[in-house]
């Protein structure tokens, strides 16, 4: 090797080190990690930003793929414990061709379907809007995005709408379908 080697082949310029990289490549180790093992290293950062009782495994399930790194839990979660102060706006969304009246609409009518619903699970919760979504004649994302908007506050979340009922419950996510309903009167009425 000391024959072969010559300095005159050493790039003068300094090596390097891809941060972005890093964080992509230890996320995708996190995805690879076994459940219980990222389990105990994500309840800490779970713990510490939400305080209300929820199941905290299905928190960890939702959060396993969507993190480069732990530290990154907290911010994705935090809508569990309380719905930030969000603006009207969020509700628009061109793609799912909704905005504030046509949520306020959706809204208005999912309530009493969440209020009626005995089974609170993901399946049962995604069925009875699927119902509704047929007799409507809507696409799915013109009810789940307003429903997932009013329960989360927040834009990208790493559930969907029915599985973020199913976390918070009956009496929290109807509250919250309330409060955006109240949130979208204000702000279509004015």
């Amino acid at each position: 090797m000391t024959k072969l080697f010559d300095y005159r082949h050493i790039n003068k310029s300094p090596a390097v080190f891809d941060y972005t990289k890093l964080k992509w490549m230890n996320g995708e180790y996190i995805k690879k990690m076994d459940f219980d093992a990222f389990y105990e290293r994500a309840l800490p950062y779970i713990e510490e930003t939400i305080k209300r009782d929820i199941d905290k495994k299905k928190v960890a399930e939702l959060v396993k793929t969507r993190i480069e790194v732990f530290p990154d839990i907290p911010a994705l979660i935090d809508f569990f414990e309380a719905v930030p102060e969000y603006d009207v706006e969020m509700y628009t969304h061109k793609k799912m061709k909704t905005n504030a009246e046509t949520s306020l609409e959706v809204l208005k009518d999912v309530l009493p379907i969440l209020e009626a619903q005995e089974d609170y699970s993901n399946d049962a919760l995604y069925a009875s809007i699927q119902t509704y979504v047929a007799d409507k004649g809507y696409k799915n994302g013109y009810v789940l995005w307003p429903i997932r908007t009013a329960a989360s506050g927040k834009q990208m979340t790493p559930a969907g709408a029915t599985e973020i009922l199913e976390l918070l419950g009956k009496e929290e996510s109807v509250a919250r379908i309330k409060a955006g309903i109240e949130k979208l009167e204000a702000s279509v009425n004015a």
